[in-house]
């Protein structure tokens, strides 16, 4: 069994700002490769599952907002008791340009709150990741930053070739 944690912050509000470009790739590729429809659960969450090749994957979007995630992850985590070697976790980060993706088996949350989360929870950080970069605009705070909107551009960008891109990543990771 494979988990994969989509980070991000629960509500319409949210739904197209900077910090949540983990939830929109996760939809993006749940359209794309046929998984269920989102269920809710009891790890304070939203899953959904698919198998492939005999093995079962679980989606994650926590439901905690982002500076809580690791309260979502630890309960799927200890549950299932899933191995740090079968997780990956997807964010967002302010520190690599808009669209670069780096896909790292273990590291540092690099400032980012839903990364800390987790690893306090978990006790470590030593699960994969796939980072999407949503890069830094001086002219704001790093909160306001975050939780400001794509524009229109920079969302079809998104989803006609740095959510292709990321897939990649994720099937990369899943091999």
């Amino acid at each position: 069994m494979k988990l994969i944690v989509w980070l991000g912050n629960p509500g319409k509000e949210y739904t197209t700002t900077r910090h949540n470009v983990g939830f929109l790739f996760v939809d993006f590729l749940r359209d794309k490769w046929g998984f269920e429809d989102w269920k809710d659960s009891k790890f304070k969450g939203i899953i959904s599952e698919w198998i492939i090749k005999w093995e079962k994957i679980i989606l994650l979007k926590p439901t905690t907002f982002m500076n809580l995630s690791g309260e979502s992850v630890s309960v799927i985590v200890n549950f299932y008791k899933i191995p740090l070697s079968d997780i990956l976790i997807l964010s967002d980060d302010i520190d690599m340009d808009f669209g670069k993706i780096r896909l790292r088996e273990k590291g540092s949350s690099g400032g980012q709150n839903g990364l800390k989360s987790i690893t306090e929870h978990l006790g470590t950080d030593g699960f994969s990741r796939v980072k999407i970069g949503i890069g830094r605009d001086g002219r704001y705070n790093v909160a306001d930053w975050v939780l400001s909107k794509f524009s229109d551009e920079e969302l079809k960008n998104l989803r006609e070739k740095i959510f292709i891109d990321a897939c990649e990543n994720v099937n990369k990771w899943l091999q």
